[in-house]
């Protein structure tokens, strides 16, 4: 399964925040950082990108979101390519 990756400003268009407002949601855990896909670049994995609105449309808490964004990083580190 090939892991697509989306731009920052892809991001923010898909979830209708500002640069601003999507940035302070990644300091306040209710989405993932970006991953760094290059010398300055960097860029979300798209599935975590939504997973996360899938959540808020579901009317999910910012506890609750709070914990899958924990669960996505954490994810993060036993991914594998080709798996």
């Amino acid at each position: 399964m090939a892991i697509t990756m989306l731009r920052p400003k892809t991001v923010w268009k898909q979830r209708g925040r500002s640069r601003s407002s999507h940035y302070s949601d990644i300091a306040k855990e209710l989405f993932t950082p970006p991953i760094l896909i290059g010398g300055r670049a960097v860029a979300h994995p798209e599935h975590e990108v939504d997973a996360i609105i899938s959540a808020q449309i579901a009317g999910k808490s910012e506890d609750e979101i709070r914990a899958l964004v924990r669960k996505l990083v954490a994810d993060r580190k036993t991914a594998t390519i080709g798996a």
